[in-house]
């Protein structure tokens, strides 16, 4: 399992020609606006205000560079699917994202939130279909599994798990930023990812 020995904010990037080149694996996150990417990673992180959590969804707009352990990069993407940012400006994010998993050599794969309450949306299926049809390695998270109950916890894992059987044979990792449930099992996947096992 990968552990957080050291994190460092390192940059926040808007265009592509602006991306580190210093040859770090990378992991990156991406999810709707408001599936809580920026507590996922904190906890991850274990730190509370590595990456900004924003009571705006929509706020990040940039892809933004975490150093972990001087080895390795975790990005943060913006996230997808605000109502309230314009379609000049979602155009630019989805070019933006898009354009970073495409042209960048050093990224080993995505972790992909979506919100165990809810039914994924078309929009998480677009994003799997469009990684998978591009070969590009991906984890799925299940985020807010703490304010589920466990039987009803256990009815949207299943009815997650069955509509991304439709797309990828990967299976959810169910996730809560409240009691780190699921941080073992999303970092050991991580790590697989970066070093190639």
């Amino acid at each position: 399992m990968l552990k957080m020995k050291t994190v460092e904010f390192v940059t926040s990037v808007g265009r592509i020609d602006q991306l580190p080149k210093n040859g770090f694996p990378e992991i990156a996150f991406a999810g709707r606006s408001n599936v809580g990417k920026s507590s996922l990673l904190n906890t991850l992180f274990a730190r509370k205000k590595m990456a900004l959590v924003s009571s705006t969804p929509g706020k990040t707009r940039t892809l933004n560079f975490f150093n972990v352990n001087n080895k390795y990069h975790f990005v943060d993407l913006p996230g997808y699917g605000f109502a309230k940012v314009s379609k000049t400006e979602s155009r630019k994010w989805r070019q933006l994202i898009e354009g970073y998993m495409q042209s960048s050599p050093s990224l080993r794969g995505i972790v992909v939130l979506v919100d165990m309450r809810h039914a994924i949306s078309p929009l998480d299926l677009d994003l799997l279909d469009w990684l998978q049809a591009n070969s590009i390695s991906l984890i799925v998270v299940g985020t807010k599994s703490d304010k589920l109950s466990g039987n009803k916890l256990a009815v949207q894992e299943k009815a997650l798990n069955k509509s991304l059987s439709e797309i990828t044979s990967v299976k959810a990792i169910p996730f809560s930023s409240v009691n780190a449930k699921g941080k073992t099992e999303l970092l050991k996947q991580i790590h697989a990812l970066l070093d190639g096992k």
